[in-house]
């Protein structure tokens, strides 16, 4: 008993974490952390005094909080439920006797909740926080708000066997204490990685192992369905007894996985990374890594949290060659190349960075914190995924408008369910539909219960009659939660009122694919009997590819799928920039779903208005035929700003066609759709500036100049010699300065045009040009035109807009 690495540090542990306050313990696999520390804060260890109140442990998962508590009450040789407690969702064994007890994270935030100051509570152990899941980085910031406000006796202590302790010790201002680990020689062969199935290449590999080696394996893969595969191919193997561990499975399931095999024969424990950490598997001295993980993923627009495979991080494959050495020397077979293991990421991601955070967003607001960034977090959550989770419980009623809770959200925090779930029960109407409410979200919160149908009334049917221990569980649950025990009501209109968004109905007849309100794809098995009807309840749906996988749905009629569906009359219109018209339609949706679309000669001037905007801010002015008008403003505009510099803008068109929305649709037109003109376009943008700007604007930089003669010269302002103005000779007789705009600071570059409209000359300085250019212009155009005027001293002559001579002496 006293032979695990960890014993000696205890002191230190205990005399630290009353110091301080909070701890970082770094420990690997073997130490003995999980089942020795408990014990010592809690006086159960001769030797150590107990910390003045209950200890609670949490643990990631279910199957290791309950081996962890049944360990620590072998060791003090008693029944669980006495000194040491177990709590989790289908397992409770406390007593007023329990010094430790040992919860899921889940349950932990639960009980914060209900008890913000943890009444009793002396320290809290956070094990494996490596495995950095929602609940647990959750768990934590929530503790340490409830240790800086309100209990600063409250101990915390993070136990880990591969983070980064520094990184953690950090962010929690800790210290940290390391542990050495008890670990075997074991020696890592490589077997390089095949293009086939992964379970093809797994059970090679096993009857590989069990022809060399030894001892029992532990073999991890990435989730059931390839560990069912996996077991298939392996049935021919003699002395050999083959075991299932994941979580879905039963406890007596996962009891027996772990359990050393019997006398004489070798057993293969076929695991998902439930194993890699807190659970020591007797026997085991050989393993054989797949090199994948499943982890959970949130798939914008989905409906859950979808489980992907990805390479295992570096971290966790080093976990897992580490169980082979926890009992004595081992071998671990890597069904992947040498090279690939330094390209691996070197710790996973952590789960808040990917997952629907609606749950943890309606604990905030329980809690009263509307600003996450006010706690202190490992990871801090992504503000989009907050975004998305405010909307989502916004949708189901659970938030006010500033974030507060409703009395419907109060219930649902309540609930130790997904909001998704726990919002079925908590806006039922009757108790019948509560209680039915409470038996869907029993079924749908625990995988592998109720059967593999996708017919939700088939799961429900078999759900109710299953009389395995854990269905009975969780049918005791529902009613708990329900207060009643007595289901009435159909499952699909029950599931339509509280997920409008889930109704679908299928895209053409005869086919599988459906289209859901809330605007994703879902595809039916083939053979599903589901596949004859047109609408259906879409209760779950997994993959993030454009067409998910539906796995549990419900038909509904069409009259009840459009009495509780979101449906809708509204104008569509899009602008045609061939025709310089808008084209619009009456569409009826339920959500994504096209009712009925018909055409509509002539929509209505708003309408019409945020077509041609919307169009604007999607593919810009030129479509529109509004560029230049645009262009010609932005130019003025910066042709101000070099001069004057602030407060002139530095508009540019891309920031317009972001802002088009609101500079364009104030002046647009309310009584008919037309496309703006040049003048209203600089009129919006004027209207921009503020009033001494909009004064100094024209006269500063104006669209025309009125030359000696009197005719007025419109500016071109987008000629790459701009500001510039097109005018005859005679336009500018008279001038003995040149012309200029911005107070006289910028001059204006004059293109001289002959008596038949074609450039002659360009100056940027007249009284140069008269001096020089003029003449041999003149002589040019004497023989050319003759019959207009070129006087020897343009100065000093009469200007007039191009007049022949017996015009201009008729004038």
């Amino acid at each position: 008993m006293n032979d695990l690495p960890i014993e000696s540090l205890l002191p230190e542990i205990a005399r630290t974490l009353r110091t301080h306050g909070r701890l970082i313990l770094g420990a690997p696999p073997g130490a003995g952390k999980t089942t020795r520390v408990p014990l010592a804060l809690a006086g159960l260890i001769d030797g150590f005094d107990p910390f003045p109140g209950q200890i609670i442990m949490l643990e990631p998962r279910r199957i290791a909080a309950r081996m962890a508590a049944r360990r620590m009450a072998e060791k003090l040789g008693e029944k669980l439920g006495q000194s040491i407690g177990l709590s989790t969702r289908v397992d409770r064994h406390v007593s007023a006797e329990t010094k430790v007890e040992v919860v899921t994270d889940g349950l932990f935030t639960r009980r914060l909740l209900a008890d913000p100051e943890l009444s009793g509570i002396a320290v809290v152990i956070f094990d494996e926080i490596h495995e950095r899941s929602l609940s647990a980085d959750l768990g934590l910031a929530l503790a340490v708000d409830t240790q800086t406000g309100l209990r600063e006796d409250l101990h915390l202590l993070a136990m880990s066997a591969t983070l980064d302790t520094a990184e953690i010790a950090a962010k929690l201002s800790a210290p940290v204490l390391e542990s050495g680990g008890r670990q075997y020689p074991i020696e890592t062969r490589y077997l390089g990685r095949r293009r086939d199935r992964i379970e093809a290449q797994m059970a090679d590999a096993i009857s590989r192992a069990v022809r060399e080696t030894d001892g029992s394996i532990l073999a991890f893969l990435p989730g059931a369905r390839e560990i069912r595969r996996t077991a298939e191919r392996l049935q021919h193997l003699e002395g050999v007894r083959l075991a299932a561990l994941y979580g879905a499975l039963s406890p007596a399931e996962q009891e027996a996985a772990i359990a050393p095999a019997p006398d004489g024969e070798r057993k293969v424990v076929l695991a998902t990374d439930i194993a890699e950490s807190a659970l020591t598997i007797e026997g085991v001295s050989i393993v054989i890594d797949s090199g994948y993980a499943r982890v959970p993923r949130f798939v914008p627009g989905g409906l859950t949290t979808d489980l992907q495979t990805v390479r295992a991080a570096r971290a966790n494959v080093d976990q897992r060659r580490g169980r082979a050495g926890r009992l004595g020397p081992g071998i671990c077979y890597r069904l992947w190349d040498e090279a690939e293991t330094r390209g691996l990421q070197h710790a996973p991601e952590p789960e808040i960075l990917n997952a629907d955070l609606s749950g943890l967003v309606l604990t905030l607001a329980d809690w009263g914190e509307r600003d996450p960034s006010r706690l202190t977090w490992l990871t801090p959550p992504p503000p989009g995924r907050l975004q998305s989770a405010i909307q989502d419980l916004t949708a189901l009623g659970a938030l006010t408008p500033d974030q507060g809770l409703t009395d419907k959200g109060k219930a649902m925090a309540r609930l130790p369910l997904a909001p998704r779930l726990s919002a079925l029960i908590a806006g039922a109407e009757t108790a019948g539909e509560r209680a039915l409410g409470a038996q869907i979200a029993a079924l749908m919160s625990e995988r592998g219960v109720g059967g593999s149908s996708d017919d939700l009334s088939e799961r429900l049917q078999r759900f109710e009659t299953d009389r395995s221990a854990r269905a009975r569980t969780l049918r005791a649950q529902a009613k708990r939660w329900a207060g009643s025990d007595t289901p009435t009501g159909d499952p699909a209109t029950l599931l339509a009122k509280a997920w409008p968004d889930r109704i679908a109905r299928k895209r053409e007849p005869g086919a599988e694919d459906y289209l859901l309100a809330g605007g994703r794809a879902g595809r039916l098995d083939e053979r599903s009997g589901l596949n004859k009807s047109p609408w259906l309840l879409v209760a779950d749906l997994i993959g993030s590819a454009k067409t998910g996988r539906i796995t549990l749905a419900a038909p509904i009629s069409e009259q009840d799928a459009l009495r509780f569906g979101a449906v809708e009359t509204q104008e569509d219109a899009e602008f045609d920039a061939d025709k310089n018209t808008i084209r619009a339609s009456r569409t009826r949706t339920l959500g994504a779903i096209i009712l009925s679309e018909q055409p509509l000669p002539k929509p209505k001037v708003q309408t019409a208005n945020a077509a041609f905007l919307k169009h604007i801010s999607s593919v810009g002015f030129e479509p529109t035929g509004l560029a230049s008008a645009v262009n010609t403003f932005l130019a003025r505009a910066r042709c101000l700003h070099d001069v004057f510099g602030e407060p002139w803008p530095t508009w540019t068109q891309k920031s317009l066609q972001a802002s088009v929305g609101t500079w364009l649709a104030p002046i647009l037109s309310a009584n008919r759709f037309e496309v703006p003109s040049d003048g209203t376009i600089a009129h919006a943008l004027k209207a921009q500036f503020d009033w001494q700007l909009a004064s100094d604007f024209d006269q500063y930089a104006p669209i025309a100049l009125e030359l000696p003669s009197g005719r007025r010269a419109k500016v071109d302002w987008l000629d790459e010699r701009a500001p510039l103005i097109e005018c005859r000779a005679q336009d500018l007789y008279g001038a003995s300065q040149h012309l200029s705009v911005a107070a006289g600071r910028v001059p204006v570059t004059l293109q001289i045009l002959s008596p038949g409209g074609k450039p002659v000359a360009t100056t940027r300085d007249l009284p140069a040009f008269w001096r020089m250019g003029y003449h041999d212009m003149a002589k040019d155009m004497r023989g050319r035109y003759p019959k207009h005027d070129w006087p020897e001293d343009p100065v000093q002559a009469r200007p007039h807009p191009g007049l022949t001579k017996a015009r201009l002496a008729q004038s």
